[in-house]
Formats: C-alpha cells, structure tokens, sequence
C-alpha cells in the first residue's frame, strides 16, 4: 500500500524553486538567497568538498531547448560550508532560465563565493553535445587557469 504524505509543508527553497515551472526568465530570477550554509568547524585543516550532479539544465537563449550538463563543484572552505538541499533547489532555479553556458559557469561561482567566501572555488559545466559540438565551461577563485 503506498504511503501518504499528510500535511507536507515543503521547504521554502522548494517553493521558491517552483516558481520557475512552465515558464522561461532570464538569469536575473535565481535567487542566491535560498542558498544556506553551515559552519566549517576545522578552519585550520583545509579539506576540497566536491559536489557533481548530471541533473544540471538550463534554457539556450536563442531556441530555448533544454541544454544538459554535468556540474560539478569543487571547493575549499575557510569558515562555512553550502548546505545541500538548499544548492539543489538553487540550481533546479535554472531549469527554466534563458543563459549562454559562459555566463551560467560564471553566475553559479560568483553566487557561491558570494555566501561561502572559501580559500577556492571551481565550478565546472560540461555541456551535452548538441549540433556536433561539445561545450566544458569552467571558472575558478581565484580567478586562475588550472591547466
């Protein structure tokens, strides 16, 4: 018998995720504040937290097809840590969000710097192919080349 959920008050993340359902919006509707964090209690013994997800989509802005990727997130914390329903919910935000895949690259490090403030900070986009053409995007803080 399956079960019921009685009463789910969903989580206010969750809410203001939906909001984006059945419509498109430019970059300007993600909303860094349902972003949450915790506090990183060994600030003297650096660690890299990675985060990847292949559910990572957003909009193109010229045909408004769905463009899939493979996010990942690698990160050094000084004092907080990103809680992980909240950057779920963030970026279920883009589903629906009309952005060439070099601003979204550059608009997921810069909100992430922006609530966790780490020692550094890579994100990483790899695009599905579509026409022929393989897309990788990445932005790193500091701002310096890896490769």
């Amino acid at each position: 018998m399956p079960r019921k959920t009685v009463n789910r008050i969903p989580h206010p993340a969750e809410e203001k995720a939906r909001k984006a359902i059945g419509s498109t919006f430019g970059p300007e509707v993600v909303d860094v504040s349902m972003l949450d964090t915790f506090p990183y209690e060994y600030p003297g013994n650096p660690i890299t937290m990675e985060h990847t997800t292949d559910e990572f989509s957003c909009l193109c802005p010229f045909n408004k097809m769905p463009d899939y990727a493979r996010l990942t997130i690698r990160y050094v914390p000084d004092k907080a840590c990103v809680e992980l329903k909240s950057l779920k919910y963030y970026l279920y935000s883009f589903r629906q969000v009309k952005i060439y895949h070099e601003h979204v690259v550059n608009k997921i490090l810069k909100d992430l710097v922006s609530i966790l403030k780490p020692k550094e900070l890579t994100v990483e986009l790899k695009f599905a192919t579509r026409g022929g053409i393989s897309t990788i995007a990445t932005a790193h803080y500091p701002n310096v080349r890896s490769r």
